[in-house]
């Protein structure tokens, strides 16, 4: 490969660019009005313009990504997260014109990017699944009778789709009917399908993946866990590699379960299989992500590896860098996702410019970001700003060594969660290992002010913007220390 066309933005495309530049291959960015002087685009050796700022007018636009692939003689392309990242139909177009997605094949996309389709394709290689229905379910009586088999509280998910979205919680049978409804209606505005089925609702459970590689000659290897459990709307907040709670011989099953969803697809390059483990150390497939996960730093944190250098290694057709035995874990990694959000305000975005913005430094000190002092966030997209990573030879020295990057990180303009990650290292629960999914929700004060869903988050967005702009506009100019925003993180707590 000598040009490959990075089909993404923000850091995870600055991500991109610094493992090509490594490898000397030529990078080209992609942007969208919002990113006309974005850091990415500055970094790539070529940039092409794709469209106006919504992202379904430019970087989801693949008629465009698919006219510059051909008139650049692109050898392949990157697709970092989100966007087209597990899009089957544009990993097709992309073979179609002698492109390499750097990614599994379309196929593989296709089998892991419907739960029911994965249920039913890992059923056969012993991968243990949580109890309950591998098939779509639509008859209201056939449903109830599911779920009084399998015993309340159970879940209603949508088929397609993820983030928590077509997903409801039932504890008991009166609840059923309008529940299983209204994830059927989630369903079908979010993704297009409303095939939803039933599974036992693991209670206090914890969420641990496992990152694979696999290359076209059969060979499959697991990149150990990272645990992902402290989540707001089903979507992570921290993570940390290694999980505090897995011994080596239960690291080394979740492994050997994580291979075998490859080998039930056929699956090359890089994947993520996620798990939910209940409080008996008990774990369950929940579903495969086809894709580079935005957490992936912690895990080259642990090992010392370049997992980007790994896509592009094994979409040119190479062999997996290295066996099995030879990966080995190296001390603990801690990240903290820092988003443009008001924490203690049930996690809302918020928007403006930065007007300060110092990233901490030193030794096991990472941060992959997108953005510099006086730019400005854009609304269109995902709110996160950047990602804090930290190493440390074993998990109390880096979880002290994250709080000191924390207190060293200064953003002022908007409000980040910044202070919400200081709070969650310095929990007990945290700092003890004994936490679940359920962190926020036992806690956080006025967690049942957390919006429950996206269309929960845009509406409480729609009815603060009038006081977010009034506030930007009190702030404008003005130099608020981070801290501030810590000490009502405090006075809230106390």
């Amino acid at each position: 490969m000598k040009k490959v066309l990075i089909a993404n933005r923000g850091e995870i495309a600055r991500r991109v660019i610094r493992t090509l530049k490594k490898m000397n291959i030529k990078s080209i960015a992609i942007y969208s009005d919002a990113d006309k002087e974005a850091p990415h685009v500055l970094e790539a050796d070529q940039a092409f313009y794709v469209g106006e700022s919504p992202s379904s007018e430019s970087y989801l636009r693949q008629d465009r990504i698919i006219e510059i692939c051909k008139s650049e003689k692109i050898d392949g392309v990157h697709p970092g997260y989100g966007f087209l990242s597990e899009n089957a139909e544009f990993a097709n177009k992309l073979k179609a014109i002698g492109v390499k997605l750097i990614g599994p094949s379309a196929a593989s996309m296709d089998v892991m990017g419907d739960k029911l389709k994965a249920k039913q394709a890992v059923k056969s290689f012993n991968v243990p699944l949580v109890p309950g229905v591998d098939e779509a379910i639509s008859d209201i009586q056939k449903a109830k009778a599911i779920a009084k088999e399998i015993k309340y509280p159970i879940l209603i998910k949508a088929s397609a789709g993820g983030g928590g979205k077509g997903m409801r919680l039932v504890n008991a049978e009166e609840e059923f009917e309008e529940q299983m409804q209204m994830a059927q209606n989630e369903a079908r505005s979010s993704f297009g399908n409303d095939a939803v089925f039933i599974e036992k609702f693991v209670e206090k459970p914890r969420h641990i993946e496992i990152q694979v590689f696999a290359d076209q000659f059969g060979n499959v290897v697991y990149l150990f866990e990272r645990e992902c459990s402290i989540q707001r709307r089903h979507q992570k907040v921290v993570e940390e590699a290694p999980s505090s709670i897995l011994s080596e011989s239960l690291r080394a099953k979740m492994g050997e379960a994580a291979i075998s969803v490859c080998r039930s697809c056929e699956y090359e390059g890089a994947g993520t299989v996620e798990f939910l483990m209940d409080a008996d150390l008990n774990f369950y497939f929940l579903e495969m992500n086809t894709r580079l996960q935005v957490e992936h730093p912690v895990t080259e944190e642990i090992t010392g590896l370049d997992l980007v250098e790994w896509q592009i290694r094994i979409a040119r057709g190479e062999k997996l860098p290295k066996s099995q035995d030879e990966l080995k874990i190296n001390g603990h990694a801690i990240e903290i996702r820092v988003y443009a959000e008001d924490s203690l305000n049930g996690f809302v975005p918020d928007i403006g410019r930065l007007n300060k913005y110092v990233r901490p430094e030193g030794p096991g000190i990472r941060v992959d970001d997108a953005f510099e002092e006086g730019m400005d966030i854009p609304i269109y997209y995902d709110p996160m700003i950047a990602k804090l990573v930290v190493w440390a030879e074993n998990r109390d020295e880096c979880i002290q060594k994250c709080i000191d990057a924390v207190n060293e990180y200064q953003i002022a303009g908007v409000k980040t969660t910044l202070d919400f990650g200081l709070f969650v290292l310095n929990h007990e629960a945290f700092r003890s290992g004994d936490f679940d999914t359920n962190f926020i929700k036992t806690h956080v004060p006025n967690s049942n002010d957390i919006p429950s869903s996206m269309k929960d988050v845009s509406d409480a967005l729609l009815g603060s913007l009038n006081q977010i702009w009034s506030d930007l506009i009190d702030r404008k100019n003005k130099d608020f220390e981070s801290k501030k925003i810590t000490e009502s993180w405090k006075n809230q707590l106390n």
